[in-house]
């Protein structure tokens, strides 16, 4: 009867075993450093063999998109970067020139930044937006004597 026992726990701990080494490598792939242009450049090789995401304003004049790839170079305190994007989807509407924009993806050694998720904000837009809700919540003005 013993043996049985042995069995089901050695059993249960494999499984148990599996699922950890699974959701610890599952973590380990999902995990992206956030990164400044100026810091990717001195990271060495631990540039290459991370997942990371980098922020800057895309450099007016140089997207050029095709399907869902966009090429387009990204600027921050004057230091810029070239990224290729290749998604599932199409960059986002808000993906124009002079637009703030997050990718995610890897470093190649070719200088590249290698992204797979493009997030974008367009900064006009939302500063417009912020005015005139700054606007209709002034109060009336009162009219002068």
């Amino acid at each position: 009867m013993k043996p049985k026992y042995a069995r089901f726990g050695i059993a249960i701990a494999v499984i148990i075993l599996s699922l950890g080494t699974m959701a610890y490598i599952g973590v380990q792939q999902s995990k992206s450093y956030y990164v400044q242009i100026k810091d990717l450049r001195s990271m060495g090789n631990d540039a290459y063999e991370k997942h990371l995401r980098v922020a800057g304003n895309v450099q007016s004049g140089t997207i050029h998109t095709s399907g869902t790839h966009a090429d387009f170079v990204l600027v921050e305190n004057g230091l810029t970067l070239p990224v290729s994007y290749k998604g599932a989807e199409p960059p986002p509407d808000t993906f124009k020139d002079n637009a703030q924009a997050l990718v995610q993806g890897e470093y190649g050694k070719d200088g590249v930044f290698h992204a797979s998720m493009i997030q974008a904000k367009c900064a006009s837009k939302y500063k417009a937006q912020a005015q005139q809700e700054a606007g209709a919540s002034a109060p009336p003005a009162q009219p002068t004597r």
